[in-house]
């Protein structure tokens, strides 16, 4: 055995729980978990069945903690994992997952197997065996502290410009505020006009804020990768930072396993409470609507849609609050089928963006949203996660489909009354 797979196996025998037993020990094998993976269904292949593609992890438990995997190993009929193995499940663990939890949704005995191939890739990386793309971006977020790369300078030298727009301060490191912002690389990349969206709306309600020259980044690549060390790494400066600050608040971004990490994950990784709430954007905009204190302008007439990110509406249950904004600026809002907590994957999250080898397979998975848009015929669409907007545009530039893609909170940012 060499000493690769030797560590892949030792992780995942330490991450093989009780649930994990639990969960295999009732699988039916009823495939329930196919129809409700949009890999499968976009290609008919059943090695993306999502149960298929933990079977390293079902053989070192049934070898190692089983009556009958005892037996077996031992009249030599058990047929050990070997390295092609786990270099053959890296396309099934990484390529075509992206944790959206679907899956566990429709299963009927309740497992839930985004837990199951999360710590299915907990091995997978002790063994080295992770796309070089996702193991680039958690390199680059343990040494940079940004998955994408992304410098505090690039940052400021956006606040800057925000500042000289809005003619609005955008505060670093201030002590004692309410919320401490939080932002992924993708949105100081790829969608500038959040900052702006975010300034233009706190001032508005009047509400103190802060970004983190120590820790601005919130997107979790030790999540995607399957690593707790890097998860845990990642949060730790965040909690660090925030409690420097005294902030009652931390505020993820429109990122959904940022949301997962910091939201849900955040205290049983470092393994105490934290002194601050955790709340996503959309659910900080939504109280501010509560209290009167997001006043806006006019509508979108156009006919909008929404498009649910897994990690913030099926994993987060963030359900509600995203249609009471969109009701807010939207005359004509409709929902798409399968929509709230059954809406169906962009394709690109758990790490599938990050990874090159995924291209191919994503973008055929993409043709399930391109059928539930062709089928409302709507004219935009809606979301609030940067990495499902990324996805969403190269889909719709995939497909040659004229659609054009908004993020919510910048949506709002464009209609509110404005100062007298």
């Amino acid at each position: 055995m060499s000493a690769t797979l030797e560590r892949g196996i030792n992780a995942f025998k330490e991450h093989l729980d009780a649930p994990i037993a639990s969960f295999f020990s009732s699988c039916v094998h009823c495939g329930l978990c196919a129809d409700a993976c949009l890999f499968y269904t976009e290609t008919g292949d059943p090695q993306y069945t999502p149960i298929h593609k933990l079977e390293p992890l079902r053989r070192v438990w049934e070898q190692e903690y089983t009556l009958w995997g005892l037996f077996k190993k031992a009249i030599g009929l058990a047929r050990p994992l070997t390295d092609k193995d786990l270099e053959d499940w890296v396309p099934l663990l990484y390529n075509s997952c992206t944790l959206c939890g679907r899956c566990s949704m429709v299963c009927p005995v309740g497992n839930d197997l985004v837990y199951m191939i999360r710590k299915a890739r907990e091995g997978m990386s002790a063994s080295g065996n992770a796309p070089e793309g996702v193991k680039g971006a958690a390199k680059r977020t343990i040494e940079i502290g940004s998955p994408m790369g992304v410098r505090l300078p690039a940052l400021k030298a956006q606040a800057k410009h925000v500042e000289k727009d809005t003619g609005l301060s955008v505060p670093f490191d201030q002590e004692g505020v309410e919320y401490l912002v939080m932002m992924s690389s993708m949105e100081i990349m790829n969608y500038p006009e959040y900052l702006e969206a975010i300034v233009r709306i706190f001032h508005q309600a009047g509400k103190s804020w802060t970004l983190s020259s120590e820790a601005f980044e919130a997107t979790n690549a030790g999540i995607q990768i399957g690593s707790s060390d890097i998860a845990r790494d990642i949060v730790s400066r965040i909690v660090t930072a925030a409690e420097k600050l005294k902030v009652k608040t931390v505020i993820s971004p429109e990122c959904g396993h940022a949301y997962t990490a910091l939201r849900w994950e955040g205290a049983n990784l470092i393994k105490r409470p934290f002194t601050f709430q955790v709340q996503h954007i959309i659910e900080v905009l939504d109280e501010l609507r509560e209290q009167g204190l997001l006043k806006t302008e006019g509508m979108e007439e156009e006919k909008l849609t929404f498009h649910d990110p897994c990690q913030l509406v099926r994993r987060g249950g963030v359900i509600q609050q995203p249609r009471n904004l969109m009701n807010l600026v939207a005359s004509h809002f409709v929902e798409m089928n399968d929509s709230g907590k059954m809406n169906w994957c962009c394709g690109a999250g758990g790490g599938v963006s990050a990874n090159e080898d995924a291209d191919e397979i994503k973008m055929k998975a993409f043709n399930r949203k391109k059928e539930q848009l062709e089928e409302l015929k709507v004219d935009g669409l809606v979301t609030a996660c940067a990495n499902c907007r990324i996805q969403l545009e190269e889909g719709m530039e995939e497909y040659e489909m004229e659609l054009p893609v908004y993020g919510l909170t910048e949506m709002l940012a464009e209609h509110l009354v404005k100062d007298k």
